[in-house]
């Protein structure tokens, strides 16, 4: 298991957002973690790499590598977080500054994580870009030159630059389109099956989650109310509300009713 979180809290000022959550991700694994927006999922994500907003708190345990992170301390998460956990945000477009390169990007994210070579930096992010096919001299563009699903590419190739052992991939197909949506997501399956890596994607898009997951988590509330192999959870969903969600989503309700009528016979 290289991730473990038990009976994780996250809680502001006078109320509980994430309420005594506990969840795993295996070895190499797709695992989708599922709700509508508001559920808590993207909370639970942010404090698995200590980027919680000030104002809140999280308390448990989150298991990684044989140590709670959430015991470790801001300087011992900023080597980690980019280097053996990586994140892919909503708002990629955020995580770019428009003023500077991508390849000033690319150079300052090795940098940081303590690569002294500027050939070996200009090396692995032409390396990186092309991995996600996109072509080298894209370095020397800046973000507003890129288009959505472009600059996406880069982030994805920005994540996984120092190989990590965990990637979070949160909403990152919701600010596209769904040909680029799907691309994108194409992409990170062929990337995780060539570097092992274990991918926790956090989504509401149903159509995802039956095309890549392996397994997946529902999450209502800021509580996981269901937990299990993706196949059994779509085709004998067992909590209310995940048969509301997957109703809800037309390309699967007929999935669910199949399902119901099995469990009728």
């Amino acid at each position: 298991m290289i991730l473990s979180i038990e009976e994780l809290s996250i809680a502001g000022q006078d109320r509980k957002i994430v309420d005594n959550v506990s969840l795993a991700v295996r070895e190499g694994e797709f695992m989708a973690l599922v709700g509508q927006s508001g559920s808590g999922k993207s909370l639970l994500s942010q404090a698995i790499g200590q980027l919680l907003p000030p104002n809140l708190h999280a308390s448990g345990r989150i298991m990684f590598d044989g140590s709670n992170l959430l015991e470790r301390t801001p300087k011992e998460m900023r080597a980690l977080r980019g280097s053996r956990i990586s994140y892919i945000f909503q708002d990629y477009q955020g995580a770019f500054t428009p003023f500077r390169s991508i390849g000033a990007h690319f150079d300052e994210y090795q940098k940081v994580h303590g690569e002294k070579s500027a050939a070996v930096r200009r090396a692995k992010a032409a390396e990186a870009l092309e991995s996600v096919g996109l072509e080298a001299k894209l370095l020397r563009r800046y973000p507003f030159q890129l288009s959505g699903g472009q600059l996406q590419r880069v982030s994805i190739a920005t994540a996984l630059l120092l190989s990590p052992r965990l990637l979070i991939a949160d909403e990152v197909t919701t600010a596209l389109d769904s040909v680029s949506g799907h691309r994108v997501l194409e992409l990170l399956a062929r990337k995780q099956a060539e570097t092992g890596c274990a991918i926790l994607f956090i989504t509401h898009d149903w159509r995802h989650v039956r095309r890549y997951a392996n397994r997946l988590s529902v999450m209502q509330e800021g509580r996981i109310v269901e937990s299990g192999g993706k196949h059994r959870i779509l085709d004998h969903p067992q909590h209310e509300y995940t048969r509301q969600l997957i109703a809800a989503a037309p390309i699967l309700s007929r999935s669910l009713n199949s399902g119901l009528e099995e469990d009728k016979a």
